[in-house]
């Protein structure tokens, strides 16, 4: 009878409390390394190649502690990348609110999972054998059942506090925190066409993923840091993969390369790395915009102009974080406020006219090179310093 009682209270391995923390911590974290190193910057990114035995594990790993389905998620995901804050994008705060996407995003993840649209459309090239058609997919319950099983027996009836806690965690870190802080709050590297943070510049509790800006910049790249202080512990079990013959690095990020300062002109080059560092390029500019935006803000302050301010403060807010994206009345009223000087409008056509270098699908290279140099004598021509500035820094631009 003590036995029983004991192994009820204990479970097999009697753990101090301090173990038990250490498990759960060590458990979670490898569920976190399979969720962002296999099913993300592999099956849905293509960024690298694993080794089968690595897939199978990760697989496997996944069926017990989350029963997710690779191809629900990889098809999930896709989608989002694909409708990112606009109509049909599975899990936006921008559509949703902070609030149901943070503390209700696997309810949105359980709800899309269910149309059969999503995963026929964006669920390709997953695997699609015996085990997944069988096993996991089929039976995708039983594995957290048999973690349960397994928590209990090691641990007692601690082990159910374990449990619910291994399956609480990719739910609200991945689910709601990445989806939801991760395009709501933050600092931004790239201004991405969307509203993607980086949560902070430290990759640990979330694998990486706390870089979510720099992955949408770059949505293939398999390292997800792009700063020198920024740390993605993926890429590092990545790179130690690779060093172990367990994976294949097939794509990253372009490395932001400047020819010299004594550049006289602009070349096919300069287009071809203003393209290749378009998201880098735009988050620059946003910063000239702030800074004129702060600077006109003062002046209307100044002159009691308190509405006119208010108007453009809103504006400022936006630069930079998807304003793309904002609904037609909105973003009128934005570029209305940033209308209010002959600086800001000059900054705001200047920008128009650089992005359209690069979402011009059908002009050559040799009309995109004349338009590249002739905006780039009119910024040198505009009388804004920042802005001539930063045409000279243009120039130095390489693929």
């Amino acid at each position: 009878m003590n036995d029983f009682i004991s192994f009820a209270a204990g479970g097999l391995l009697q753990a101090n409390w301090w173990q038990v923390v250490l498990y759960t911590l060590g458990m979670t974290h490898i569920t976190i390394v399979a969720v962002t190193i296999f099913l993300h910057r592999s099956q849905a990114h293509r960024g690298l190649d694993l080794h089968p035995a690595v897939m199978h594990f990760f697989r496997f790993w996944l069926w017990m502690t989350t029963g997710m389905v690779t191809k629900e998620w990889v098809a999930i995901h896709r989608k989002h990348h694909a409708r990112c804050e606009r109509d049909g994008d599975p899990h936006s705060p921008m559509i949703y609110g902070i609030g149901k996407v943070l503390f209700s995003g696997a309810e949105l993840y359980r709800h899309e999972s269910k149309n059969a649209e999503t995963i026929s459309k964006f669920g390709h090239g997953t695997p699609d054998d015996w085990l997944e058609r069988q096993v996991y997919s089929r039976f995708s319950a039983r594995g957290i059942l048999l973690m349960l099983v397994i928590d209990v027996a090691l641990f007692g009836s601690i082990g159910l506090t374990i449990w619910a806690i291994q399956m609480a965690w990719i739910p609200f870190w991945a689910a709601g925190v990445v989806n939801g802080i991760g395009h709501y709050w933050g600092y931004r590297n790239f201004a991405s066409p969307d509203t993607s943070t980086n949560v902070f510049p430290w990759g640990i509790l979330i694998g990486g993923e706390e870089l979510h800006n720099n992955h949408h910049a770059h949505g293939t790249s398999a390292k997800f840091s792009s700063k020198w202080y920024e740390l993605d512990i993926g890429w590092i079990y990545i790179l130690g993969l690779k060093a172990l013959g367990l994976a294949k690095i097939k794509k990253v990020a372009p490395k932001l390369r400047l020819e010299s300062s004594g550049k006289a002109g602009v070349d096919l080059r300069t287009l071809q790395g203003v393209i290749a560092h378009r998201y880098e390029i735009l988050a620059r500019y946003t910063g000239i915009m702030k800074t004129a935006c702060k600077d006109e803000l003062a002046r209307l302050k100044a002159s009691k102009a308190d509405s006119k301010a208010d108007a453009l403060a809103a504006a400022t807010h936006w630069l930079g974080r998807g304003e793309e994206n904002l609904a037609p009345a909105e973003r009128a009223r934005i570029d209305q406020a940033l209308s209010q000087s002959d600086s800001l409008s000059t900054l705001v056509q200047m920008r128009h006219d650089l992005v359209k270098l690069w979402d011009s699908s059908t002009a050559s290279s040799e009309q995109l090179l004349h338009d590249l140099q002739a905006w780039c004598q009119r910024a040198q021509q505009s009388g804004i310093s920042s802005l001539e500035e930063f045409a000279l820094r243009l120039r130095r631009y390489a693929a």
